[in-house]
């Protein structure tokens, strides 16, 4: 008889016969589901929150800090040298002035919605230029701040996130009252979780006698980096830190993503575990139960290798509808869902979870590996039980 022919029928046979067995099924289905519904869920996480920081992507701008700086909040520029900066060599002009600004980054101590506890709110202080060299800012409510004037405009996750960011409201800041006049956004980057205000006023409110933290330079051209560093490392009235404004914030997200990523595949390999129990008891409960009817079919002809296949179809296809299920819940339920959590400069990140293609496809490839496992020993106990002690059991 045909191989093909013989595991295609006895695969038949076991599927048809679900429907009497569908209390044990469920066990392996839910439980896989489960397993999956956690990782994609967890994976999401550092998928949303990766995709927040390097969305900030324009290869064309670079982040001037303090050399051995890594971060703004490590950094300073002084006044002297932020003149000397927009000089060099690939800055970008706009009617004869650099397309550079020089910021102060800090951070503020403000309780978060429905929490009284402060949380870490990152207050920048920008300029004027801030926002041509960053293009991408739209005010979607109220207006942009009026330099010299004590206002504040809020990134929108920052505004939901945090209490006293409603337009019009007046916020307390480092000793002095500054006006809510408006919410940007940026096209969902980490700057949406930011509130930024005049940065004279701010550095002047700080004591701090003037300066920047960091400086944001935007290029004629991408190619330009190069030539732009090497001015300034030229310099030796400059030591200065410039990092390709994509590369900085991809930095500042690879260990947290990192942290989340080991944790959700930790989890889901605990979880596997008894995933993985529950499918080898299913299963052999399931072989055990038709023990006769596979010893009758073998001694009519059928092969041990059909009968291995079944089984692992059986046990993969009862995976894959758990793997189904479990990245369709993760998707219903925490897509887009607006989380927040500490970023590398210990301020508040506000972020999206993001259910990707790539994370549910991975799931349930995590849910067929479950299955793999959970059917191939019940499988071959099957196939290498004697068809003679099989059969006494009629």
């Amino acid at each position: 008889m045909n191989g093909l022919y013989q595991t295609f029928a006895i695969t038949l046979m076991n599927l048809r016969s679900l429907p009497a067995r569908i209390g044990p099924s469920l066990v392996i289905v839910v439980g896989i589901a489960g397993v999956v519904a956690v990782l994609v869920s967890l994976l999401s996480m550092a998928k949303g929150f990766s995709a927040t920081l390097n969305g900030v992507s324009d290869e064309g701008r670079v982040v001037v800090l303090r050399g051995g700086s890594t971060d703004e909040m490590s950094s300073g520029i002084g006044t002297q040298q932020a003149r000397l900066i927009v000089t060099k060599p690939g800055v970008a002009r706009e009617d004869n002035d650099a397309l550079a600004a020089g910021e102060t980054y800090v951070i503020a101590d403000i309780p978060k919605r429905g929490n009284e506890s402060p949380a870490n709110l990152p207050l920048r202080g920008v300029e004027p230029t801030s926002f041509a060299v960053r293009d991408e800012v739209r005010i979607v409510q109220g207006r942009n701040i009026k330099f010299g004037r004590y206002e504040l405009i809020a990134g929108v996750k920052a505004a939901n996130q945090f209490q006293g960011l409603d337009v019009g409201n007046r916020l307390p800041l480092r000793g002095v009252d500054w006006e809510v006049v408006g919410l940007f956004e940026t096209g969902g980057t980490i700057h949406e979780s930011e509130t930024w205000v005049d940065n004279a006023l701010l550095v002047s409110n700080l004591n701090r006698g003037g300066g920047y933290t960091s400086m944001i330079v935007k290029l004629e051209s991408p190619l330009d980096y190069d030539q732009f560093k090497q001015a300034l490392d030229d310099d030796p009235q400059l030591e200065t830190n410039p990092i390709r404004e994509s590369d900085y914030y991809s930095g500042q997200s690879e260990g947290m993503t990192g942290l989340i990523e080991n944790f959700g595949y930790s989890v889901g390999f605990v979880m596997a575990i008894g995933a993985v129990f529950a499918a080898l008891n299913t299963m052999y409960s399931a072989v055990s139960t038709r023990s006769v009817e596979i010893a009758t079919l073998r001694a009519l002809g059928f092969g041990s290798t059909p009968v291995v296949i079944s089984v692992m179809v059986e046990a993969l296809v009862l995976a894959s509808l758990g793997g189904a299920i479990g990245a369709g819940l993760a998707f219903g339920f925490f897509n887009g869902y607006t989380a927040s959590t500490m970023g590398g400069t210990f301020s508040q990140v506000s972020f999206d979870f993001a259910v990707t293609e790539d994370l549910i496809v991975r799931g349930i490839l995590w849910s067929l590996f479950i299955g793999l496992i959970g059917g191939l020993v019940p499988s071959i106990a099957a196939a290498r039980q004697p068809v003679t002690v099989a059969l006494r059991g009629m």
